[in-house]
């Protein structure tokens, strides 16, 4: 009987400590199933990183982009053409601008010398007057006229200087007003006449040679200031006026050459 006791004491007390086991195991089980920085501990669950969420900004009414495509080879070439062409365009309109401004005084100096040598000629302008009105009209329109009035009376160089010659004695002794006696001491003080070398004569034939040769040479100008100053040139009223609407007509001539030369202002548009 006491062997049977003790037997039976060991066993129970095995089965105890068996289901003492199993209820350990169980319940580490259940506190690693539940209990999740001690499973992590042991190596039963990987460690798991912390997402952290950032909220995108929203952008209130904004409009989306279309996307520019790159341009393509055949249309850089197409631009290329077209920048060519536009400055090939701009250089012909500048020839063609300074081809007409070059046409335009050309026909304008025409029209001037062919004025010129019909008042040198001492012949009607005839269809020239229109066309000195038509350039020149505008900006010249007294030099204009006076060569129209000088056209109808002319006056020729060679005239002047006939009727200058024939006006010699006259022009070399006193005028009109003057007394035989004053003319008398004027030869007689022009027979000898003392005087630098570097200053001309100025007794009345000197001075009329000396603007005689003025005159020959076309200097009618200066050859009617030297010829107011002899003697005679009261006796010369008639030359006189010649002398000088000859001098104003080729003054005016002067005064549309140079308009003609000039280049012409900037036509609108």
């Amino acid at each position: 009987m006491n062997g049977t006791r003790t037997g039976m004491g060991w066993g129970a007390r095995l089965l105890v400590g068996f289901v003492l086991v199993l209820i350990g195991a169980a319940a580490a089980v259940w506190a690693l199933g539940h209990y999740q920085p001690a499973a992590r501990f042991l190596g039963i669950v990987p460690h798991q990183q912390t997402v952290v969420m950032t909220p995108k900004p929203v952008v209130m009414n904004a409009q989306p982009q279309p996307a520019t495509p790159p341009p393509t080879a055949q249309q850089q070439q197409d631009e290329q053409k077209i920048a060519d062409l536009e400055q090939r365009l701009a250089r012909v309109e500048n020839a063609a601008e300074q081809a007409e401004g070059s046409a335009r005084r050309a026909d304008a100096l025409v029209i001037a010398f062919a004025a010129r040598r019909a008042i040198d000629r001492g012949v009607a302008l005839g269809y020239l007057e229109n066309l000195l009105m038509d350039r020149f009209g505008t900006d010249h329109r007294a030099a204009v006229a006076t060569i129209i009035t000088a056209a109808h009376e002319p006056v020729r160089l060679d005239d002047l200087i006939a009727q200058y010659d024939s006006l010699g004695p006259d022009l070399r002794r006193g005028g009109p007003q003057d007394s035989w006696w004053t003319d008398f001491r004027r030869e007689l003080g022009s027979l000898v006449q003392i005087h630098s070398a570097d200053r001309p004569a100025s007794s009345p034939d000197a001075q009329y040679e000396q603007a005689r040769q003025r005159l020959a040479g076309g200097d009618v100008e200066q050859a009617l200031a030297e010829t107011m100053r002899l003697p005679g040139a009261a006796r010369a009223g008639d030359w006189v006026a010649k002398a000088r609407r000859y001098i104003t007509a080729h003054r005016a001539l002067d005064e549309i050459e140079s308009a003609a030369l000039m280049p012409s202002p900037a036509q609108p548009g």
